[in-house]
């Protein structure tokens, strides 16, 4: 018995330690927050809004974002389940210039310019970059 409870204990161990890093959802400080849609740029899927996402929706619609991400209609943009990270391409009009302009980022390596909607998953060499330098990570983690 003692060792199928090691065993046991092995299992739920290593199963917790492949477990990704929680969400950070923010707050609800957007304008548009508790509307049913989330405005936060870091996610994708029939949850987020139809709108134009903005800079300052990011990390500030928590209710919306929660909810529609524990219901399986959102996940966070180009972030796979173990936490691997699909930076793009460099397809965006600001790509190559030194400074990261994708919103799913925070740190000293991003652009000082508004962050735009077309600019996520756009901007790879960049941010890839900063982020390997720990210069980025993901917003809100």
């Amino acid at each position: 018995m003692r060792i199928l409870g090691l065993i046991g204990f092995a299992v739920f161990i290593s199963a917790t330690s492949v477990t990704a890093q929680p969400v950070n959802f923010g707050d609800d400080s957007s304008e548009w927050a508790n509307d049913g849609e989330c405005d936060d740029g870091r996610f994708t899927g029939p949850g987020l809004t139809s709108t134009p996402l903005l800079e300052e929706d990011v990390l500030a619609d928590a209710t919306d974002c929660r909810t529609a991400y524990n219901a399986g209609r959102l996940q966070l943009a180009g972030v796979a389940d173990d936490g691997t990270i699909d930076f793009g391409n460099d397809s965006g009009e600001w790509s190559n210039d030194g400074e990261c302009d994708d919103m799913r980022f925070a740190g000293p390596g991003m652009t000082t310019t508004p962050l735009l909607q077309d600019d996520i998953m756009r901007d790879a060499t960049d941010c890839r970059e900063a982020y390997s330098a720990g210069r980025l990570t993901l917003a809100g983690q």
